[in-house]
């Protein structure tokens, strides 16, 4: 497999999204308007990236645990850790009895782990390795730094559409129809969402990618995706989770509300590739490493 392909899909959907922001700011704010907007997204999103690893943390109640307690746990992602030549991640576990798990921080030496309970039940150490990898990949890919960017850029194209609905000037002064602005104001939004969640399906592959190789066991990647999608679909979240936070898990934490008909808008919008496809993914990256096959573009 490529390892930059998905990296550059990455990219290319950060300019998508920056190039709809100057097309939104240009039509409809102007320059300064859209100045406005990008600065004061940008600093919102700054704070949420230095201080993301604390929110997840609150959020999903998780407690630090310590070597004496849990001492597979930290074999395991020590091992991970040396492999990918970075820092040892501090160490959390969530009461969440949903299996999944997740990791935050700005940095390789700000980094956090956490695993729920449910995950720890759920998994054989093969397949709890293979998560633990693909948590650890997010880190070392900078996908905390990643999405903050293209989270910055999409609350800029929210509130400049909204800023020009609200406060654009009229068609005598040389303002658009105010029907061309309702509809960008609803429209523009919902396009920067679209593309924000395609950059997160994006690095969902990537660490995917990145942890098949780190743990060089992708088949117990795979194993362990498909037991976490169908428990997700069962037990639900802790209530403190939003969706907005859905993206960060190695699988959706919404999937039981949405199963249940009670997700809402959330089930128009994936935040994770489906997991078939992840799947499919992975059993060829072991074909490749197993030498059956070359690898796939």
């Amino acid at each position: 497999m490529a390892p930059g392909i998905n990296r550059m899909k990455t990219w290319v959907l950060i300019a998508a999204m920056g190039g709809l922001f100057v097309v939104v700011g240009q039509v409809f704010g102007g320059t300064n308007g859209a100045m406005i907007a990008l600065v004061l997204a940008v600093i919102f999103n700054f704070a949420m990236y230095w201080f993301s690893d604390k929110i997840a943390i609150k959020t999903t109640r998780s407690k630090p645990v310590t070597e004496r307690e849990m001492p597979d746990y930290y074999r395991i992602v020590r091992q991970l850790a040396t492999e990918q030549n970075m820092p040892m991640p501090k160490l959390f576990v969530s009461e969440m009895m949903q299996p999944n798990a997740f990791a935050t921080g700005r940095n390789p030496e700000n980094a956090s782990v956490a695993v729920t309970r449910g995950v720890l039940q759920l998994l054989d150490e093969r397949e709890l390795r293979g998560v633990l990898a693909h948590e650890l990949s997010h880190v070392a890919n900078r996908d905390i730094l990643i999405s903050s960017i293209a989270a910055a850029i999409g609350m800029s194209i929210t509130f400049l559409a909204r800023f020009a609905f609200f406060f654009g000037g009229s068609d005598d002064e040389g303002g658009g129809n105010i029907f061309a602005l309702l509809l960008a104001w609803i429209l523009a939004p919902i396009a920067a969402l679209l593309i924000q969640m395609a950059v997160t399906r994006s690095r969902e592959y990537q660490a995917d990618e990145s942890g098949a190789f780190l743990s060089r066991d992708p088949d117990a990647l795979a194993s362990a995706l498909i037991k976490l999608e169908q428990a997700s679909r069962k037990v639900p979240p802790l209530a403190s989770v939003s969706p907005a936070e859905a993206h960060m898990f190695i699988v959706n934490p919404m999937n039981a509300l949405q199963a249940r008909g009670r997700g809402g808008i959330t089930s128009l919008f994936r935040t994770h590739p489906p997991t078939e496809a992840r799947v499919e993914r992975l059993r060829v990256i072991a074909s490749e490493l197993r030498g059956e096959r070359g690898p796939i573009g």
